[in-house]
């Protein structure tokens, strides 16, 4: 990725001295030049085009935000009820993530969405222990968390 990141940084500065119009409007149609010719000598490269994964990435905070959002409304609600009827627990949830900074990273988005709290990882990193305020269903709650965070986050690292 670093390596497709230099070299669009090349093409942009050639394109620049090339046209002799050193201005950043020369500069980014360089960078988007760059970006068509990466785009056709991409199968030259042992890796992803690099700009697939800060689609990820901004879609990784899309997600993130969203939820935000949703899960403050969420506890809103649990809050100003008449009749406050939540269930808090604490539940175990396998993570399919492997490397420490991907469950350091799901163990933080949870823990930022209100009405949730990452407590702990287990010994083996299979597991994390997670509070929620309102637990309607376990299962429930663990495919929401494994379709939106722990989705998107296998997403950007593969």
């Amino acid at each position: 990725m670093a390596f497709q990141i230099v070299v669009n940084l090349i093409i942009s500065f050639m394109w620049m001295f090339l046209s002799e119009s050193y201005t950043f409007i020369t500069f980014i149609i360089g960078y988007i030049v760059g970006i068509l010719l990466l785009l056709i000598l991409n199968r030259f490269f042992n890796e992803r085009f690099y700009l697939e994964r800060f689609h990820k990435i901004i879609l990784l905070f899309y997600i993130f935000i969203r939820e935000l959002i949703l899960s403050n409304l969420d506890v809103v609600k649990l809050v100003y009820a008449k009749n406050p009827n939540f269930e808090p627990g604490i539940f175990a949830m396998p993570i399919d993530v492997k490397k420490n900074w991907e469950i350091t990273l799901l163990a933080n988005l949870i823990s930022l969405t209100p009405g949730t709290l990452s407590i702990a990882i287990s010994d083996d990193n299979k597991n994390i222990f997670i509070h929620a305020m309102h637990i309607d269903e376990k299962e429930q709650s663990i495919y929401e968390i494994k379709n939106t965070f722990e989705k998107a986050i296998m997403e950007v690292t593969k």
